[in-house]
């Protein structure tokens, strides 16, 4: 008898689709793994030995990379009762703690600059040790650094824009937050490459201060990069109607990442151009 009830309870499990859903197996986050390893072994040919060729197709295997899986995950979202609601709150925790991951790196960058900022003596060098070093002329936190932090801070506000419109089914007002969040990012990204080419000190060999600043700044240039590509990628998507007021992760999780660039100037500005600045008139 009992297990006949036992048998019985099994079926009614077997029939009861659980909330979880389990990801088909994929080949593209190999693909990626390996295409990040060409491009930073690019970086390190490029830095040291002007060799571009290896780090133009790590770059391209990442983008081609980019497209294919993100090409799937879209596909998946769009597949009715996969992404129930259990697994869209987990899709949330998942997109927190990965951007927790990515304030740990700047953490260390943060922590790198500080270390000779206040322990300038550490650098081991024949002059005295001050911070920035001696002969290192910092750009002004007033000029082009200035633009770029209005810029950005502007693009946070459009992004916000685009969220309430998505969630009052504005489907207008959406596509238009995100081309201007878009355009704004272009913008940014104009501007520190303007930066880099008059730049006052020199990229190769420009010691440590140059090290840490382009560490710093070129890796959140980086983050400006993925975050354009990825709302690219929304604005797209609500063009084509793919957002509604009640499932949007693929556009949430692009506003937090941008949000997430922003706050993360704003440190930058602050910490590096403005107080790295302040440092030499003190001095």
């Amino acid at each position: 008898m009992s297990g006949t009830i036992h048998t019985a309870t099994d079926q009614i499990k077997s029939t009861v689709p659980h909330p979880y859903h389990m990801v088909e197996p994929s080949f593209w986050p190999v693909c990626g793994a390996v295409s990040a390893m060409i491009t930073f072994t690019g970086v390190i040919l490029a830095a040291h030995f002007h060799i571009f060729s290896v780090l133009a197709i790590g770059v391209l295997c990442v983008a081609a990379t980019m497209f294919v899986w993100w090409r799937d995950v879209i596909a998946e979202s769009r597949t009715p009762g996969l992404h129930k609601l259990i697994t869209q709150i987990g899709m949330r925790y998942g997109m927190a703690l990965f951007i927790s991951s990515e304030v740990m790196f700047f953490v260390s960058f943060f922590w790198n600059y500080f270390n000779y900022f206040f322990y300038p003596d550490k650098m081991g060098t024949a002059f005295a040790p001050v911070w920035p070093p001696q002969g290192v002329t910092t750009i002004d936190p007033f000029a082009i650094p200035l633009f770029n932090t209005m810029t950005l801070l502007l693009s946070g506000t459009t992004i916000t824009w685009a969220h309430h419109a998505l969630l009052e089914d504005n489907r207008r007002d959406l596509v238009r937050g995100l081309g201007i969040t878009i355009l704004l990012g272009l913008m940014f990204l104009c501007g520190q490459a303007w930066e880099y080419t008059h730049s006052p000190f020199p990229f190769y060999h420009g010691g440590i201060y140059a090290s840490s600043f382009f560490i710093a700044t070129g890796f959140h240039g980086l983050h400006v990069v993925i975050g354009t590509v990825f709302l690219t990628v929304c604005f797209f998507r609500a063009r084509a109607g793919q957002f509604t007021p009640q499932r949007h992760f693929g556009f949430e999780a692009a506003a937090w990442y941008w949000h997430f660039v922003d706050v993360v100037w704003l440190f930058l500005f602050v910490c590096i151009y403005y107080l790295g600045r302040s440092a030499i008139v003190a001095g």
